[in-house]
């Protein structure tokens, strides 16, 4: 026998409650012809100050819980989860935005294997959004899409069916109401197989409680962070990539314009070098500390690393076990362009042209220097991390177990 429970967090939601209640129990019939049994309603009052709390006891089949004290959409949910019998779990928002009517499609994904369906506003459905939502969706999405390797449509949609033994893998979830999207994040990196089910959207009934800019905020700082316990090196990395390869390409406009004839670097050229200089020490750190982290990661979750850059090795070694050869390398270069800068300028003399050329390689040497220390101090501190990753399985490995 399986049992489909619907939690619908409510504050403050007079307007809208009795309505989404009936359409949420008239789905009953439709449930069983995708074999859910039973449904159950709860209703979490979150401290309301208004007839949410009378409205939602007044109908038949609502199971009322209530919080003596605001608690925040996900605090309302999370303790709805905990008081539900189902082994589906659903939840939709108390506003009539979303279609109960569509329970028994997320149902019957579920059903075929899924372990979490998302109702995507996002899919072709349709949405009587407001732009600005749309454009913030549409960039959460993706953005989840790309730190997890997983394509995802509507990454925030408050209208999910999940099967109940998930939670321990999703959990911990905040109180607020980013706990949708940092729900999201954590079933991409947790593996968990998902499915979304395009579904129409309405205008609320009520004022929204939802401010574009500040939890739009939470939203992108809740997702970051998620992702960062998971796979920090995807997110560090991307912005190392991304730093290096400015460097590289400033560093193959200044051979070229030298190739060129050009002697001079003006304002503008000073400005490319010196950005070059911090985007390529800035890059390798962030590139670095995203791959020490993914160790720390590791070491917590006592389990292989199953993400990376690029989800997948691209190299037969990891790259962090070359870091000590091509700090070497970067640390003598940088040393011997220094010492040759200094002497090929002190017997030139210290005109104008000789003084250029003199602090463009001793920038250049100085560059160098300090990538390689970089590089050396992580390849350190990674073998460090690695031997304590591996420590364990080594024990039992010599111990026969």
């Amino acid at each position: 026998m399986t049992t489909l429970s619907v939690v619908i967090p409510a504050y403050n939601e007079e307007d809208g409650i009795a309505e989404i209640a009936h359409r949420v129990l008239a789905v009953r019939d439709a449930l069983r012809q995708v074999n859910v049994d039973d449904l159950e309603l709860i209703v979490v009052d979150d401290g309301s100050k208004d007839k949410t709390v009378e409205i939602a006891n007044s109908i038949e089949g609502v199971r009322l819980i209530q919080h003596e004290q605001n608690k925040g959409y996900g605090g309302a949910l999370k303790t709805g989860f905990g008081k539900a019998r189902g082994e589906l779990i659903g939840f939709l928002d108390a506003d009539g935005t979303y279609p109960p009517e569509y329970f028994p499609q997320l149902c019957e994904e579920a059903l075929k294997g899924s372990e979490l369906v998302i109702g995507s506003r996002m899919a072709g459905a349709e949405s009587e959004m407001p732009i600005t939502r749309r454009i913030g969706n549409f960039f959460f999405a993706n953005l989840l899409s790309l730190i997890g390797r997983r394509r995802v449509t509507d990454s925030a949609s408050g209208m999910r069916v999940f099967k109940r033994d998930v939670l321990d893998r999703i959990y911990p979830l905040p109180d607020g109401l980013n706990l949708t999207p940092v729900m999201s994040t954590r079933a991409v990196h947790e593996h968990i197989k998902m499915a979304e089910v395009p579904i129409p959207y309405s205008e609320r009934l009520g004022r929204s409680k939802l401010s574009v800019v500040h939890d739009g905020t939470l939203f992108l700082q809740s997702m970051i962070w998620t992702a960062l316990t998971y796979n920090p090196v995807r997110i560090l990395g991307l912005i190392g990539a991304v730093s290096i390869v400015l460097a590289v390409l400033i560093g193959v406009g200044l051979v070229i314009a030298r190739l060129g004839g050009t002697t001079e670097l003006g304002a503008w050229g000073v400005a490319a070098v010196f950005t070059a200089l911090v985007a390529v020490v800035a890059g390798i750190s962030l590139f670095a500390l995203g791959i020490t982290f993914n160790y720390m990661v590791t070491i917590f979750h006592k389990q292989p690393i199953r993400q990376g850059l690029f989800g997948k090795p691209v190299f037969k070694t990891p790259l962090n076990h070359h870091f000590g050869w091509m700090g070497t390398v970067a640390l003598l270069g940088g040393i011997v362009l220094g010492l040759g800068s200094l002497i090929v300028g002190i017997g030139t003399g210290t005109g104008a042209e000789g003084i250029q050329r003199l602090w463009l390689y001793l920038l250049a040497a100085a560059m160098s220097t300090l990538v390689g220390v970089q590089l050396i101090i992580y390849w350190v501190l990674l073998r460090v991390l690695e031997e304590l990753g591996q420590r364990e399985a080594l024990t039992q490995q010599d111990l026969g177990k």
